[in-house]
C-alpha cells in the first residue's frame, strides 16, 4: 500500500453542520500570546496553519463580556463590535488559505480577576478567585444567568459577522462558567441551575440552543467539554458523570471537541506522560454515544496513530495544538508521503510557558512560531544564498544543527565540527535524563535533514583551534561552542556572598552528571539557583539511582519555573515520593567534605546539612574561546551563537541558530533597521491596528 493510500482515510472531508472541513486535521483552540493586543500576528500564524493544511483552524479563548477580563495576558476580545475588525483580519487570512475558522467563545467566571476592567467577577456561588489573589466571586443571581445568556448569544453573532464558520460553547479545563456549573464542589446552588447533574448542566443546554438558534443556519456550533478532571472520585469521571454529560447533550452541538481537565492534565508534558494519543483512554466513549462528529486531542503525531483512530471509529477529526505550532505543515507532510519531514512535538510545553508570562508564542521545534507577521518567517520557506558559498559551523547542538540545517536549505556548502562523539550538544546529554527522551527529537529531525543533503558534511570527535579553522579557509564561521554549568555555586542569590568551598569538597555539576559521573556514597545535596527542570531531574536521577538526596533551592518551590510548563506539582510530587528531602528558602553560605551550610533567605540564620557530595546547578559559563582567537583574523563572517552568546532555553538556542542563517550575507543597517515589526495601535477613530 502506498503511503498517500495508507493515510488517505485523514483527507476526507468531514459535514460538521451546515459547513464542511476540507480533511480531518483540525487545530483545536490553543493560546499564543498575541489576542486582542496583537491581532496581526495573531492572524499571520493562524493562516500558516491553513496553508499547513489544517481544514479548520481556531483561535483561542475569546472573552464575551469585561466580566471575563483576562489581563494581563493578551487572548481574544469580542466585547462589542469594536472587536470585530481585528477578528475579521484572522477569518479572512485563513480563508484565503481555504480553511475554515473557528472562535472560542468564552466567560471565565471566577477564573477572570477582571484587573483590567475591574468588573465583579461571577461564578455560579461564592467563592474566591482561582489565583492566589485576595478577592472574590459573587453567586450569580437569575439576572445575572440572563444576562451571561444574552451577552454569549450577541457574542456569537458578533463572532458569525466577523467571519467565523464555526462557534464554540466552552466547559473545559476548570477555567469555564458552563463548566463551573456542573461541577458540585463549585455549583452550590438550590434553584434549578444546582443540585442534580440535569440541573447544573441546564446553563450549558441553554447556552448551546441559543447560539444555534443565533447563527446556525450559517455557522457549526462546536461543545468543547473536558469529560474528566482526572481527580478519581473527587471530580467529575469519564465513566460517569462525564459520560452523563454527553448523553444528555449527544445530538445538541454540531461538534463534540473534547479532551480532559484541568490544563494541566490536557497538556501534560512527555516528561510525566510520553505517550502520543494519551486522552484516548478518556475520550473513546463519546462516539458511540452521538452521531455528531468528534475531535480530540493528546499530542498526536504519529500519521498511523491518527488512522487507527479514525478507523476504529473513536474520533472524526484529528485535533491538535502543540503538534500544530511544532509543525504547522504536519497535513501537508503526510498527504506527500514526507513523514520522516516532521517536526514533532517534545511536549516540553514552552508554548504555554510564553502565554503564561504573556509573551508571543515560541516553540522549541519550530523557531518561527510566533514570527509568522513581526519577521516574515515561513517554516518550510526561506531565502536562497547571495553571494558566498561556504560556511563552518562548530558545535552540533541545537544551535548549530539549525543554523547548518537552514544555511544548506539556502543553498550554502556547509561543514559542521563536532568536538564530541556524537552531534546533539545539551540535547544529547539532557536526553538521556528520566522523562526527557523526547528532547532527541530536536536533534532528530535536524539531523535527519541534514545527513540527506549533498552540500553538507558532518564531523565529530573534531575539536577545532583558531589554527584548525584558519587551515579550513572556510570565510564564514558560525560558532556554537554551548556552555558549561559552573561549579563555584556562584547564582543569582549567590553574587553578592559566593559561597566558601573547601578543597577537598566532592562539587560536581550537570554536566558531570549527565556525562556518567557518580557521586560519593551517602547523602547527596543539590542545590539549584536556576529553577528550571535540571535541577528536578537530577534530584529524581540519583533517588532513583539509591542516593539519598536533600535538594536545597532559594525559592519556595521546587523547579519554580516549572509552574509556567503545568508541571511544578508532578515535579516536587515525584521527589517527595522518592524520598528526596526538600529544604526551600535557603541559599549556599558554604561547602566542605561533610556538610553544606545553608542560610535562610529571610532570616540569615545558617543552618548545616551533612552530605558527602554536592551537585551545584546555579549559572552557566559561555564556552567563547575559539571566538574570541578567531578574533581579526580575517573570516567574512564570525558569529556567536546559541549557549555560547547567552546560555537560556533549548528553544532560544534554537531560535538563535535559525536567526543567524537568516540574516546571513544581509547588511547589518538592515537587520538593525528590521528587528521586527511591532503592532502600534492607531489613534485614529476606531482604535483599530
Amino acid at each position: 500500500m502506498s503511503e498517500a493510500s495508507r493515510y488517505s482515510v485523514l483527507f476526507e472531508p468531514v459535514q460538521i453542520g451546515p459547513v464542511t472541513a476540507r480533511n480531518r486535521f483540525f487545530q483545536v483552540p490553543h493560546c499564543n500570546g498575541m489576542g486582542h493586543v496583537r491581532p496581526q500576528a495573531e492572524a499571520a500564524m493562524r493562516a500558516m496553519k491553513a496553508e499547513g493544511g489544517w481544514a479548520v483552524v481556531s483561535n483561542q479563548e475569546t472573552e464575551i463580556h469585561p466580566t471575563s477580563d483576562l489581563s494581563p495576558f493578551a487572548e481574544n476580545r469580542l466585547w462589542d463590535a469594536r472587536d470585530i475588525p481585528a477578528l475579521r483580519l484572522m477569518t479572512e487570512a485563513v480563508h484565503d488559505k481555504g480553511a475554515l475558522a473557528a472562535i472560542e467563545l468564552v466567560h471565565n467566571g471566577n477564573h477572570a480577576q477582571n484587573l483590567f476592567s475591574r468588573a465583579p467577577v461571577l461564578a455560579p456561588s461564592d467563592m474566591s478567585v482561582s489565583a492566589a489573589f485576595p478577592k472574590q466571586a459573587r453567586a450569580m443571581d437569575k439576572s445575572d444567568i440572563r444576562d451571561l445568556r444574552r451577552w454569549h448569544r450577541e457574542a456569537a453573532i458578533r463572532a458569525r459577522d466577523a467571519g467565523f464558520d464555526i462557534i464554540y460553547v466552552y466547559a473545559g479545563h476548570d477555567m469555564t462558567l458552563p463548566q463551573h456549573f456542573m461541577l458540585p464542589h463549585m455549583n452550590q446552588r438550590s434553584d434549578e441551575y444546582g443540585g442534580c447533574l440535569e440541573n447544573r448542566v441546564r446553563l450549558t443546554r441553554e447556552l448551546i440552543e441559543e447560539t444555534h438558534d443565533a447563527v446556525g443556519d450559517t455557522c457549526a456550533v462546536a461543545f468543547r467539554f473536558a469529560v474528566d478532571e482526572m481527580l478519581g472520585s473527587d471530580g467529575m469521571q469519564a465513566a460517569e458523570e462525564g459520560r452523563a454529560v454527553v448523553e444528555m447533550l449527544a445530538e445538541m452541538p454540531d461538534l463534540w471537541d473534547v479532551n480532559v481537565s484541568n490544563w494541566a492534565n490536557d497538556s501534560m508534558t512527555t516528561r510525566f506522560q510520553p505517550q502520543d494519543g494519551y486522552q484516548n483512554d478518556y475520550t473513546a466513549f463519546v462516539k458511540s454515544v452521538t452521531s455528531k462528529p468528534v475531535v480530540g486531542v493528546g499530542r498526536l503525531t504519529s500519521p498511523d496513530t491518527m488512522v487507527s483512530l479514525i478507523r476504529k471509529g473513536q474520533l472524526d477529526l484529528i485535533g491538535a495544538a502543540r503538534p500544530s505550532i511544532a509543525d504547522p505543515f504536519l497535513p501537508e507532510k503526510i498527504r506527500e508521503g514526507r513523514i520522516d519531514e516532521i517536526r514533532e512535538c517534545i511536549g516540553c510545553n514552552i508554548c504555554v510557558m510564553a502565554d503564561s508570562v504573556g509573551a508571543p508564542i515560541r516553540c522549541t521545534q519550530n523557531p518561527t512560531m510566533g514570527e509568522e507577521w513581526r519577521r516574515g518567517w515561513h517554516p518550510e520557506r526561506i531565502a536562497p544564498k547571495a553571494a558566498q558559498s561556504d560556511a563552518l559551523v562548530v558545535g552540533a547542538g541545537p544551535a548549530g544543527l539549525e543554523c547548518a540545517m537552514q544555511l544548506a536549505r539556502r543553498g550554502y556548502q556547509v561543514t559542521i565540527a563536532e568536538a564530541s562523539d556524537a552531534p546533539g550538544g545539551r540535547v544529547l546529554r539532557e536526553s538521556g535524563l528520566p522523562g526527557l527522551g523526547a528532547w532527541m527529537r530536536v536533534a532528530d529531525y535536524r539531523l535527519n535533514d541534514l545527513r540527506q543533503r549533498g552540500n553538507v558534511q558532518i564531523f565529530t570527535q573534531s575539536a577545532l583551534s583558531k589554527e584548525d579553522v584558519l587551515e579550513l579557509g572556510i570565510p564564514n564561521v558560525f560558532v556554537a561552542t554551548g556552555s558549561r554549568w559552573r561549579a563555584d555555586g556562584i547564582g543569582r542569590n549567590t553574587l553578592r556572598n559566593p559561597p566558601k568551598i573547601a578543597g577537598n569538597t566532592t562539587v560536581l555539576t550537570p554536566d558531570d552528571i549527565m556525562m556518567g559521573t557518580h557521586p560519593s556514597d551517602g547523602t547527596v545535596a543539590i542545590y539549584d539557583d536556576d529553577h528550571a527542570y535540571i535541577a528536578g531531574v537530577l534530584a529524581e536521577k540519583l533517588a532513583l539511582d539509591g542516593h539519598h538526596v536533600i535538594f536545597v533551592t532559594p525559592e519556595s518551590l521546587v523547579s519554580s519555573f516549572t509552574v509556567l510548563t503545568l508541571e511544578q506539582h508532578r515535579i516536587q510530587a515525584r521527589l517527595l515520593e522518592l524520598g528526596v528531602e526538600i529544604i526551600c528558602n535557603h541559599t549556599l553560605s558554604a561547602l566542605n567534605a561533610e556538610k553544606m551550610q545553608i542560610a535562610c533567605c529571610f532570616t540569615e540564620n545558617i543552618r548545616e546539612i551533612g552530605c558527602r557530595s554536592a551537585v551545584l546547578v546555579t549559572e552557566r559559563l559561555r564556552e567563547t574561546a575559539l571566538y574570541d582567537a578567531l578574533q581579526d583574523q580575517g573570516l567574512t563572517t564570525r558569529e556567536l551563537i546559541g549557549d555560547a552568546a547567552g546560555p537560556a532555553l533549548i528553544a532560544d538556542a534554537v531560535y538563535a541558530g535559525h536567526m543567524a542563517a537568516r540574516n546571513f550575507e544581509r547588511a547589518q543597517a538592515d537587520i538593525n533597521q528590521d528587528w521586527f515589526r511591532r503592532e502600534i495601535i492607531s489613534l485614529a477613530e476606531g482604535g483599530t491596528p
